[in-house]
């Protein structure tokens, strides 16, 4: 004969609570995961998003056709002309 000391109840309350915390590390996981990875961590737990340099705004805005090749060059020109000389 067996005999049943009544803790039963415990895991019963525990288990929904476990699954609860177990689907949420999923879901957690997955979010860290597929978060667009271009960008730089601020320490914190969070993404930030990464700022385009000016010459990488200059070319994607020459290759939608914003601007044309003349008024690209004299652009990249004048980017290079202020751009700070390395010591």
């Amino acid at each position: 004969m067996m005999y049943w000391d009544g803790s039963g109840w415990v895991w019963m309350a525990l288990m929904p609570v476990l699954w609860i915390a177990l689907i949420g590390l999923v879901v957690w996981a997955v979010v860290r995961l597929t978060q667009h990875s271009a960008g730089r961590h601020d320490g914190m737990g969070s993404w930030l998003p990464q700022k385009e340099t000016p010459e990488e705004i200059l070319d994607r805005r020459f290759a939608s056709g914003e601007i044309d090749a003349d008024t690209y060059s004299e652009a990249r020109k004048r980017l290079a002309a202020h751009r700070p000389r390395p010591q």
